[in-house]
């Protein structure tokens, strides 16, 4: 049910407004949640909007305020307006860190050179009033919410656990799989915080973007066959068709997507070659860059 503000009711307890930002990367808009009632947490404000910002003050009762503003991640499109939140109502902003926080040991070298990339939708500017991690707990109006890492769409991403519902940012999504794009992207702890989230027994997620997904279970199987799917036509195109760039690799295995995805899709393979030569499956000839030539050994 949605009421005056735009807000709609998912279940007792979760309201969801969505950020007037549609775009082939977000789909119908940033999910923003509240939880609970008189006291209330808010899951990633969104853009920095002043339209948006209003409706989510708009959709507290009278009685209502926000105690606490959590952040899944600091891409442009889920953080920005943490800060403006915090202004109006003085709740704090909880993340697991700035932009650059949580990076493996190789994405930090590949930050550290500059001929990586990435870097698309990134909040510069994010700090979180206080650092989450692994295991905690917060506690209030809203009940407990319980803080899972789940790294690999950005280093800092978290989700949220309340009540059997489990708030999965970016990580998982049933409209779309994520973007993997490093050094902030890191396929290995993607698909390592996929098989984790495959051992839990959530019984629905609340993504970023899009529906609820009703099946977790299933979805991330899904989510799991996708990329062990795509890594093996990685390793077949090598193994066949010889060397190859990631762009050249994307063209071959996504020969039907729309020329405006091909640099997204690129930056998913690169993903791949990453973790793949973290592996020693594959190398690249010469320095690993964005533009590598990757081969078999």
């Amino acid at each position: 049910m949605e009421s005056e503000s735009g807000a709609v009711w998912l279940e007792d307890g979760v309201r969801r407004l969505t950020a007037p930002n549609p775009s082939p990367m977000t789909f119908r808009g940033t999910n923003t949640y509240l939880l609970g009632a008189g006291e209330v947490a808010v899951i990633d404000p969104g853009p920095d909007d002043p339209a948006h910002l209003a409706a989510i003050l708009a959709a507290l009762t009278p009685e209502e305020r926000i105690g606490a503003i959590l952040v899944t991640h600091s891409h442009r499109d889920h953080s920005p307006l943490a800060r403006p939140l915090a202004r109006a109502t003085g709740a704090p902003v909880l993340a697991a860190g700035p932009s650059d926080w949580g990076r493996s040991a190789v994405m930090q070298r590949l930050a550290a050179t500059g001929d990586i990339g990435g870097g698309e939708g990134v909040d510069e500017t994010f700090a979180p009033d206080r650092q989450l991690a692994e295991g905690d707990a917060l506690t209030g109006g809203w009940g407990r919410i319980e803080v899972l890492a789940t790294p690999g769409h950005m280093a800092n991403h978290l989700s949220f656990a309340w009540q059997g519902a489990l708030f999965t940012g970016d990580h998982v999504m049933g409209w779309s799989t994520s973007l993997v794009s490093p050094p902030d992207g890191d396929m290995g702890a993607f698909m390592s915080s996929c098989r984790r989230l495959a051992t839990r027994d959530d019984r629905v997620y609340h993504p970023g973007h899009g529906d609820p997904v009703s099946d977790p279970a299933a979805r991330l199987a899904e989510l799991i066959a996708h990329r062990e799917g795509r890594e093996a036509q990685i390793l077949a195109v090598l193994e066949t068709a010889g060397p190859a760039t990631p762009e050249a690799l994307a063209r071959r295995i996504y020969s039907d997507l729309a020329p405006a995805l091909l640099p997204a899709a690129t930056r998913n393979v690169l993903a791949h070659l990453i973790d793949l030569h973290e592996r020693n499956e594959i190398a690249p000839q010469g320095e690993l860059t964005a533009g590598a030539v990757f081969s078999r050994p």
